[in-house]
């Protein structure tokens, strides 16, 4: 990553943290203030890439309602991209290899993120209530059902997990396409592109209760569908040279 990006993401990444850190630890923070610092924290970065933003289908997502957020994963970038996509309250469900990362890892779990042990099923059941609890408290929970960074850009294999975390939580899912973040930093790349074009675009809600667990394929590719609608066919990105 071209240093100077690492650098302002290090620094605004440590300017929320350690605050939130401290406040969680003597019990006065507040979800509204970790709202506040999670905007600033995803606006500092995608205005640091002087990304030029579009966002297609807001109005199809109920502010009074909170979702299952399903979106493709291209880039390091959907994170921050999201934020300010969605402008809504909004927290990952992450993989537990980052909830070991010092100081991060407490910011997390203060903030509300959702650790999911992939490899634990009693922790995972765990997963699951915390994520039911937020949406109930009006919180959505952003899942990438791809697992991980497309290094392609195409649309990989969806995974089953998150369905089946949706479908326990009762709420409706948001379809996601993010477009254009593979060209800002691609999956393994080293290096930033700034002023690329990113497009995200919101799909109408799909409500897991229409599809029984005998239908929960039905789900994914209605889900996958939907995602696949706006995204444009792989093609080269600027060169990490």
């Amino acid at each position: 990553m071209t240093l100077v990006h690492l650098a302002n993401a290090v620094f605004h990444t440590l300017r929320i943290c350690v605050p939130t850190v401290v406040q969680g630890a003597v019990g006065n923070l507040t979800v509204e203030t970790c709202d506040r610092r999670l905007d600033s924290w995803s606006r500092a970065i995608v205005d640091y890439a002087s990304l030029e933003l579009s966002v297609v289908g807001r109005e199809l997502a109920p502010e009074d309602e909170a979702f299952v957020v399903m979106s493709n994963h291209q880039s390091l970038y959907d994170i921050p991209v999201l934020f300010q996509a969605l402008r809504r309250r909004v927290r990952m469900v992450a993989k537990s290899e980052l909830f070991k990362v010092p100081i991060w890892a407490g910011a997390m779990r203060n903030a509300g993120f959702v650790e999911l042990d992939r490899k634990n099923r009693v922790a995972a059941m765990r997963s699951l209530e915390r994520a039911k609890q937020a949406i109930e408290a009006g919180t959505s929970i952003w899942i990438a059902p791809e697992g991980t960074r497309s290094p392609t850009g195409a649309l990989a294999e969806f995974k089953k997990g998150g369905f089946h975390l949706a479908s326990g939580t009762g709420a409706r899912i948001l379809p996601v396409s993010i477009d254009g973040t593979r060209k800002v930093l691609t999956a393994k790349g080293r290096v930033v592109h700034n002023h690329q074009q990113v497009r995200v675009t919101i799909h109408p809600p799909i409500a897991t209760a229409d599809y029984n667990i005998k239908r929960r394929n039905e789900l994914v590719d209605a889900v996958r569908t939907a995602i696949a609608s706006a995204l444009s066919p792989p093609s080269e990105v600027p060169s990490d040279d």
